[in-house]
């Protein structure tokens, strides 16, 4: 049997542990926003690398394949060597803690060949 003065102990125990709960809810969070991002750098460079393979923008392709919210975030580099092209999405890591953006940034790359110009 419990003492009356110990009533109250467990719920002061609890409101201890919110903080550790809410730090582990945060780096959850920002490690999905990571995957994700990456995840998005890569398919902007391939999208980039194959706009630009068939002569059109990279950084146009790039941008059109990226979500909504990431496409502000992203950058898109172009080199042409020989019949390759490459090309290198990067997209900065949104971070959830407002003010406070150390996390850095994504960075992909792919090559594709150059498309055949059409004959007549």
């Amino acid at each position: 049997m419990r003492a009356a003065h110990d009533r109250g102990q467990v719920a002061i125990e609890y409101l201890g542990f919110i903080p550790i709960l809410m730090l582990i809810a945060v780096a959850a969070i920002q490690i999905g926003l990571v995957a994700y991002s990456a995840q998005q750098a890569g398919t902007a460079a391939r999208a980039g690398a194959r706009a630009a393979s068939l002569d059109r923008s990279a950084q146009q392709g790039c941008q059109q394949a990226v979500s909504a919210a990431l496409s502000g975030r992203t950058t898109c580099g172009e080199a042409r060597g020989g019949d390759t092209v490459t090309v290198t999405a990067t997209v900065r890591i949104p971070s959830i803690i407002p003010l406070w953006d150390p996390i850095g940034s994504a960075r992909k790359t792919a090559t594709m060949p150059l498309d055949d110009p059409p004959t007549r």
